[in-house]
């Protein structure tokens, strides 16, 4: 992986420096820069527990050179900070234990809708990730019971997209390898149409 940060260690202590400020304040909730505003998502078991499960599920299928974020920072420009629940990116990163990574170093982003931030990774970060190169992302949503598996990104958004609900296999061909997500024990939502 030879894709270069363009995001400066000040740029991005600087964002990240106004998270930071937050994160203490309001616990419970999930703190991101989005298009210049200061976004709060509450969080909800269902949320925690499908994170829990992918990572235990993906985890075994990647090599020891590659590893997870969890709700870190990833400045993407001045307008953009976002913290992804999962991102795969290589472990000699994570094992530097920063506060903020470097979107160029994602191979795959993984989210998990929750009410209030649908919008966000449905649009505004199938565009970002896109823009950015990121390979893969997959959008795992427990109100609607599927995931949106989203690759060869462009400019304005990703050109491949599939919807598998849940209760089937997820399988994304990589370029760490393919990995396999069996989605029937992931949780739903009680509103969820069955």
């Amino acid at each position: 992986m030879d894709r270069e940060a363009d995001v400066t260690v000040s740029e991005s202590d600087r964002l990240h420096s106004q998270l930071s400020r937050f994160e203490d304040m309001f616990p419970g909730y999930r703190m991101e820069i989005v298009e210049g505003a200061m976004v709060m998502s509450p969080l909800k078991p269902h949320h925690n527990a499908t994170i829990w499960r992918l990572w235990s599920t993906l985890k075994p299928q990647m090599s020891d050179e590659w590893n997870f974020l969890s709700d870190v920072a990833v400045p993407f420009d001045a307008d953009n900070e976002f913290c992804p629940d999962l991102a795969v990116i290589p472990a000699a990163e994570v094992a530097k234990n920063l506060s903020a990574y470097s979107p160029d170093l994602i191979e795959l982003a993984i989210e998990v809708v929750s009410p209030s931030s649908v919008r966000n990774d449905y649009e505004v970060k199938d565009a970002a990730y896109a823009r950015r190169g990121i390979p893969h992302y997959l959008i795992f949503d427990p109100y609607k019971a599927h995931c949106v598996t989203l690759w060869n990104p462009g400019p304005d958004g990703y050109r491949g997209r599939d919807t598998i609900p849940y209760g089937g296999t997820v399988t994304v061909e990589t370029g760490i390898g393919k990995l396999r997500i069996d989605t029937s024990g992931l949780p739903v939502d009680p509103s969820a149409a069955g």
